[in-house]
């Protein structure tokens, strides 16, 4: 593995012009090399020294590249992470995984096989919101934790017009789509739940996937999480809720990184990853005495560049990569189960 790892992106839709791509740049451990554009050539226009490929087996073909990121439609993970694995590449994929755990097992092993790295893109760990909740947990002023609620909460009535994600095919639908972010934010903060149930839902007119889902994992401490994701909620819910035997933290979700890419705003920009002001989340707290202590816990500044430097970290020196194969692997078998 060279000291800068030349990098290919399969799509420049919405998670590689956002999440990819300009952080990929910004690195200088990574170069930003090709691009899978398959109509409309954007990427040159802002990255003019970028190789536009044509399709998949193009840019699987170039042998200088050294890790491919997976983020096309979830349904094509599978395929066109083993087709890159077996071009002896390393990949970062895209949330869902895979769509089933049998096919995540498949690409681990072949990986192995192969000597090439699978580091699944969890970008919400990074987030400043997850982080808060990660770091007041990690305190212990909560003590024995109780009851979880982790929430995604939006309101869209109408039926897109993207097809590809309305159409009920496998790995369609709100649970996996969100459901990767909530299920990994539960496993990451709290390990392999003892059991779980799941309900989805379909209740806008006319939809064909699933546009609420549930899920209530049980963990052997008597702790109850529970994770919802919902199109149609007009008024959000506090998005992380935590009560423990000695105080409770209620956070909305407040990372401001989607919105300020969504705007322009470059990563290295230095309001790039700073919450709002008045976001803080609320730690109350209870003494040995009875004594209530209310406490506003600001997130420190966030940035997804740190995931891509685990990347580099994990490729070059050799770390392990903090996103498993063990939580991957368990987030699918609960998703699974649904269908």
């Amino acid at each position: 593995m060279n000291d800068v790892i030349k990098t290919g992106v399969l799509s420049f839709g919405m998670s590689g012009s956002l999440f990819h791509c300009p952080f990929l740049n910004m690195h200088p451990k990574f170069n930003l090399k090709a691009i899978v554009e398959r109509s409309t050539k954007k990427a040159q226009v802002v990255y003019p020294d970028i190789k536009s490929y044509n399709t998949v087996t193009e840019l699987l073909n170039d042998d200088s590249i050294e890790l491919v990121v997976i983020n096309t439609p979830s349904s094509t993970h599978f395929d066109f992470a083993l087709q890159a694995i077996r071009a002896n590449k390393h990949i970062i994929v895209e949330k869902p995984f895979t769509v089933t755990s049998a096919e995540a097992k498949t690409l681990f092993k072949e990986a192995k096989t192969r000597n090439c790295i699978i580091m699944p893109f969890q970008n919400r760990r990074y987030d400043s919101d997850f982080l808060s909740v990660k770091k007041v947990i990690e305190s212990g002023k909560l003590g024995r934790l109780i009851e979880v609620h982790f929430r995604y909460d939006r309101y869209k009535y109408a039926i897109s017009t993207n097809i590809t994600k309305e159409s009920p095919v496998a790995g369609n639908g709100l649970l996996y789509n969100l459901g990767p972010h909530l299920l990994d934010a539960s496993i990451a903060l709290f390990g392999k739940p003892e059991s779980f149930n799941i309900v989805t839902l379909g209740n806008r007119p006319e939809t064909q996937v699933d546009d609420y889902a549930h899920v209530h994992l049980k963990y052997n401490s008597g702790m109850q999480v529970y994770v919802t994701a919902s199109l149609l909620v007009a008024n959000a819910l506090p998005a992380f809720v935590l009560h423990g035997t000695k105080g409770s933290y209620i956070k909305n979700r407040t990372d401001v990184q989607e919105t300020q890419l969504q705007s322009g705003l470059k990563p290295d920009n230095v309001l790039f990853g700073v919450e709002k002001p008045n976001s803080e989340g609320v730690l109350t707290s209870v003494d040995d005495k009875g004594v209530v202590t209310e406490e506003k816990i600001a997130s420190e500044k966030a940035s997804y560049i740190n995931f891509f430097e685990a990347v580099y970290q994990t490729l070059v020196n050799k770390k392990p990569f903090p996103i498993t194969e063990y939580q991957i692997i368990n987030q699918l078998e609960i998703l699974e189960s649904a269908f």
